[in-house]
């Protein structure tokens, strides 16, 4: 890592560390939502229930803490000139799916430490570190899909827009309720949207099966198309700067 990029990952996370009244509710409301349904679970969906929430915390993490984030760096007189001092430009962005890592393990280690805590989940050691590969995995599309939501919307826009994709997104992923209880017509938009596959690949991790390749696609995919919107958005405002 260079001088460069290790002083760009210490900026971002001093920047974000220094707003608890930004992160707090980001990395708690999982664990807290988990405690009030999840945790209710009882047989093979307890864990199903953990893995869920789980990755709701990741997808919560990307749009909130970088959506929100990026769309007032946008604005922000200090952000642009950042951007004029020497260092490559990609650092800015290494840096930020670096701090959501941080926060990330942070979200999700609260609702697993919960679940073991509340007696509700037994799985074994391998179970987990499978979660947490899907957690990561995860991290990337929701912090760049974040990043995207932050390039193309105003700071004022960005908090109305981020809860406006990522509630229905998590319902639709069948991260509340059980795929099996959505509506047949959602069912099949549900097996194209990033928290299905989030979630399919983590209840494949609860129950020891193997991951889904299709799953694994779709997720790529939309890593794929987070991307391209967070290049396009900014080659456009270079080219109207």
């Amino acid at each position: 890592m260079t001088r460069h990029l290790r002083a760009e990952c210490a900026l971002t996370l001093k920047i974000l560390i220094r707003q608890p009244g930004f992160w707090v509710p980001t990395v708690l409301f999982p664990a807290m939502l988990y405690a009030f349904f999840g945790a209710q679970s009882d047989g093979e969906w307890a864990a199903n229930a953990m893995a869920a929430f789980a990755v709701y915390a990741v997808l919560g993490v990307g749009f909130f803490q970088f959506g929100v984030s990026v769309a007032q760096d946008r604005e922000c007189p200090f952000a642009e000139w950042q951007q004029t001092l020497p260092g490559h430009a990609g650092n800015q962005w290494i840096a930020r799916v670096v701090a959501s890592l941080v926060f990330v393990t942070v979200a999700v280690a609260l609702v697993v430490a919960l679940a073991f805590a509340l007696g509700r989940v037994e799985v074994g050691a391998v179970a987990l570190v499978r979660l947490a590969v899907v957690c990561l995995i995860a991290s990337f599309m929701a912090t760049f899909m974040g990043i995207a939501l932050g390039s193309l919307a105003s700071a004022r826009a960005a908090v109305p827009l981020a809860n406006l994709i990522y509630l229905p997104l998590a319902y639709l992923g069948g991260l509340w309720v059980p795929p099996i209880g959505l509506p047949p017509a959602l069912n099949v938009v549900s097996q194209w949207t990033p928290t299905r596959a989030m979630g399919e690949l983590g209840w494949a991790a609860m129950a020891g099966t193997r991951w889904d390749f299709g799953y694994l696609a779709v997720l790529l995919g939309w890593i794929v198309i987070s991307a391209a919107a967070v290049v396009v958005a900014h080659a456009r405002r270079r080219r109207f700067a």
